[in-house]
């Protein structure tokens, strides 16, 4: 499965961005869809997960309450919605895909696809 991430950007504190993440084929509903993110000098980061059938998501705590995951399998797209951003929140966002079970739905180690990033950028 190919993974291409689009949508980010710079934005003030307060503002809202909305990353996409296009897969290449259809069998992506196979596939539990999570969004991390990386500082510069940091270790990339759990910021969401969807499952399957977009029945369940998890959120990491630092996210919770302002961001949105969504996925829709007819066009074989994840969505991470970010609302109320903080200058925190500055990174490269990266989708991922994996079979991953849900004790590890937030390590990076459990995902078997990468997008290659999109910048995210807020300003205070």
């Amino acid at each position: 499965v190919q993974l291409q991430a689009s949508g980010g950007g710079l934005m003030q504190a307060g503002g809202s961005l909305r990353l996409s993440c296009a897969a290449s084929e259809r069998t992506y509903n196979k596939y539990v869809m999570g969004w991390f993110r990386q500082a510069p000098g940091k270790e990339r980061d759990f910021v969401a997960a969807i499952s399957r059938n977009g029945g369940s998501t998890w959120y990491a705590d630092s996210v919770k309450g302002r961001f949105t995951i969504s996925r829709d399998n007819a066009k074989n797209t994840v969505i991470l919605q970010m609302n109320s951003l903080k200058p925190e929140d500055t990174a490269v966002y990266y989708c991922a895909a994996g079979s991953t079970i849900v004790s590890h739905i937030s390590y990076s180690s459990a995902y078997h696809y990468w997008g290659q990033g999109t910048q995210v950028t807020v300003s205070s």
